[in-house]
């Protein structure tokens, strides 16, 4: 996966973070996430479509996933409320949409979000395409980011190209 979908979430993820809830991020060394991995105890995912393609995950224990929550709100959550998942859901899509606004020249839809809560759930990713975990230290806890996009433009063809004459 090219650099150039991965910084995007860099700067989303340290701009909400520290704009909405004041939460400074200290974004550690990215690696390629095993198939079909363990995530966390929650987890919220958008999907992208049109010129990228995939998903893009913020997974949490669920200890960070409630203070970061409580944060953001401005009251503690529990795990299993539906505000707690709508936190999680709009904090997924803030980044992805942050992120999405960064990807120069290419047209993207992000989906709805979805939220998992279940310790060490596995979300199940495209076989071709890999998932890069960007772990995001804060004052609340690790945060991992799960990017999992490919471009999926066609190289264009010449419009000029002459056309091949078969006999």
């Amino acid at each position: 996966m090219d650099a150039i979908y991965i910084k995007p979430f860099i700067a989303s993820i340290s701009n909400v973070f520290s704009t909405m809830m004041q939460l400074p991020v200290t974004v550690q060394a990215p690696s390629v996430k095993p198939a079909e991995g363990p995530s966390s105890d929650v987890s919220g995912i958008i999907g992208m479509s049109g010129d990228v393609r995939g998903s893009v995950v913020l997974s949490f224990s669920n200890t960070t996933a409630e203070n970061i929550v409580a944060l953001f709100c401005g009251q503690k959550y529990g795990a299993g409320t539906p505000d707690f998942a709508d936190a999680i859901g709009e904090l997924v899509n803030m980044v992805s949409g942050g992120a999405k606004a960064l990807f120069k020249d290419r047209k993207v839809s992000i989906s709805c979000p979805s939220v998992v809560l279940g310790v060490n759930h596995i979300l199940a990713k495209q076989s071709d395409v890999p998932t890069v975990v960007i772990p995001c230290a804060t004052d609340c806890g690790i945060v991992n980011i799960e990017v999992s996009i490919k471009d999926a433009r066609t190289p264009a063809t010449p419009a000029d190209a002459p056309a091949t004459a078969q006999a």
